[in-house]
């Protein structure tokens, strides 16, 4: 696995790196490769500029993936991306997982030289030339987590209670004071019941008396 970028430094900006993946197998096609970016470099920084026929770009929480249809067995995946400004290094490493048609996947992620055989192998590795005079890093990139949804406005009704179920102050003052009436009332009513009752009778005894006599 290997990166190129001719005549790359630090802090150089819309710089293109060239990758190529050899292949690994005498039997199966490269299908994806999955590249974790260096410190100093987001996958918001990177864009795909081309690649194996069919292939397609999609960042990851680390970096990004390129795949697509497998390529021919036996032959490298070669592609390039563009990243927006390369940080102030001395040298950038791209560990990379390749993955094939037939579930093989090679592991191109050693920061020293491999000195065996298996599925470990060095991760590509772009050395840079010292900062130009005078350049400066770049503000970051926006990345699509920055942005949150805004919040959903509080309802204009804070309680569930029908707003014609909360009686207002008036309206209770009202019922008691009718309450209030009621009460007094039934009692004057007694009252004067029992003086009609009894001022009848005083005069039906006076009447008899009077006939009597």
């Amino acid at each position: 696995m290997e990166v190129e970028s001719e005549g790359a430094r630090a802090l150089a900006e819309n710089v293109t790196l060239s990758f190529n993946a050899e292949t690994e197998s005498a039997s199966a096609g490269i299908t994806k490769l999955e590249v974790f970016l260096p410190k100093g470099i987001t996958p918001a920084d990177v864009t795909y500029e081309k690649g194996p026929e069919g292939w397609k770009f999609a960042t990851t929480e680390e970096g990004y993936t390129v795949s697509g249809p497998a390529v021919p067995v036996g032959k490298d995946a070669a592609y390039s991306v563009a990243v927006r400004q390369l940080p102030d290094a001395k040298s950038l490493a791209f560990k990379t997982l390749q993955s094939y048609d037939d579930g093989r996947v090679d592991r191109w992620i050693e920061l020293e030289k491999s000195t065996g055989g298996g599925h470990g192998h060095s991760a590509p590795v772009l050395e840079l030339q010292e900062a130009a005079p005078g350049a400066e890093p770049l503000a970051p990139s926006p990345s699509a987590s920055s942005s949150a949804p805004a919040a959903p406005a509080p309802s204009s009704t804070p309680s569930s209670e029908p707003a014609d179920a909360k009686a207002k102050p008036s309206d209770n003052a009202t019922a008691a004071e009718e309450e209030e009436g009621s009460s007094l009332a039934l009692p004057i009513g007694i009252v004067v019941a029992v003086l009609v009752l009894a001022g009848g009778l005083w005069w039906f005894l006076k009447r008899r008396r009077t006939g009597t006599a």
